[in-house]
């Protein structure tokens, strides 16, 4: 796990990280959500991290430094990951057909749906939906995967796929390497780099009690349990789109070492091409029909690029930074033009319009710290 030195010594700002830190604290006194934790990093090492509130209300459970936080969508870029590591190993192509690996696949209009569409979130099936009853179930899954049916011609068009990609995404890897989905992301992607305590896809039994629950906004103010993400069943499914768990301080270096080319500490997991290659943006200005806006698709992140707004990433940001984001409540992302990653994670899925709007601060309050 990377160390902690001071802002100032990595050229940070730490006026608007101050800032930052006290945003966080308002947003919690003000009963925006229930608790949070922040980490921004730079150069393989960590300038801030900072946790606050609490991770269950009932019973009530103050965040500590173990406390994992519900990714939702920031998932999808580590499962993406277990995806690019078979293709620096030569055992896929991004241009390849997906059905060349999972046969049956080409049914239902998917046939020449290549890996790239799929990641890209231009498959045709974003409205796809995985049945419960085959989290446990390896081949029920891949039957699954197989019958989901385009809604369109993969490729021509951008439409946020939730899970059913990322779940496509994981019968690929599975059909690939012949392990679970969760044990080659661990053992391929995690364990390397040190990060197997800090960050989970499928969170083994043992770990959920170091959950935060995820909640709602509660009709008169307060919060409600998010039930349906707080139970033991999905939390060791991992569904590969939407179910992983991490600290904040671990999805920092994550992304430190997505941002030093594929390399963490003394660890390279990645070549720098196949980074370069997977967070340049793919399908340009197109707009991403679930969001009305084009979110210049990496594989597996987005990138600024120089719209006038994107989501999540921080208006102020510079074109080239890539991240993701899980449904109304965080945000993870890396600016290769600096070398800093910043991870934000809270654990109460608020609607719009406060939620982008609040990204969009905290985020530039970020960017603000970098001195070029």
């Amino acid at each position: 796990m990377i160390d902690m030195v001071d802002a100032e010594a990595l050229d940070l700002d730490p006026r608007p990280l101050a800032r930052l830190v006290e945003t966080v604290e308002t947003h919690i006194a003000d009963g925006r959500y229930p608790g949070a934790e922040i980490a921004v990093a730079r150069h393989g090492l960590l300038a801030l991290c900072r946790r606050f509130g609490r991770a269950r209300i009932d019973p009530p459970q103050e965040v500590d430094e173990t406390t994992l936080w519900l990714l939702f969508s920031n998932t999808k870029v580590i499962t993406a990951a277990a995806v690019w590591k078979l293709a620096t190993e030569g055992q896929l192509r991004f241009t390849d057909p997906v059905a060349m690996y999972l046969p049956g696949f080409e049914a239902h209009g998917k046939g020449r749906q290549s890996v790239l569409e799929l990641l890209t979130h231009q498959g045709g099936f974003p409205n796809a939906e995985m049945p419960p009853e085959t989290w446990e179930d390896r081949e029920a899954r891949r039957r699954a995967v197989i019958a989901f049916k385009a809604e369109w011609t993969p490729g021509s068009r951008v439409h946020y796929h939730a899970e059913a990609a990322h779940w496509t995404a994981a019968a690929l890897v599975e059909a690939v390497s012949g392990q679970d989905f969760r044990t080659f992301i661990r053992d391929e992607i995690l364990v390397p780099i040190g990060l197997e305590r800090e960050v989970f896809v499928g969170l083994p039994d043992a770990e959920h009690g170091r959950a935060a629950d995820m909640h709602i906004p509660a009709e008169g103010g307060g919060f409600a349990p998010l039930t349906a993400r707080n139970t033991p069943e999905i939390r060791r499914a991992g569904p590969p789109g939407a179910g992983g768990y991490a600290t904040a301080k671990g999805m920092a270096a994550f992304y430190q070492m997505l941002v030093q080319d594929g390399r963490l500490e003394d660890v390279q997991l990645f070549p720098p091409r196949l980074i370069a290659y997977c967070t340049r943006n793919w399908t340009g200005d197109r707009v991403d029909e679930r969001f009305e806006m084009p979110m210049h698709r990496g594989i597996g992140p987005h990138v600024r690029g120089r719209t006038q707004t994107i989501r999540g990433l921080g208006s102020f940001g510079h074109e080239r930074v890539f991240g993701h984001g899980g449904v109304g409540s965080s945000y993870c992302w890396a600016d290769p033009s600096s070398g800093v990653s910043f991870a934000y994670l809270t654990n109460c899925l608020y609607p719009e319009p406060w939620h982008s709007e609040r990204l969009d601060v905290i985020s530039n309050l970020v960017h603000m710290a970098i001195l070029e």
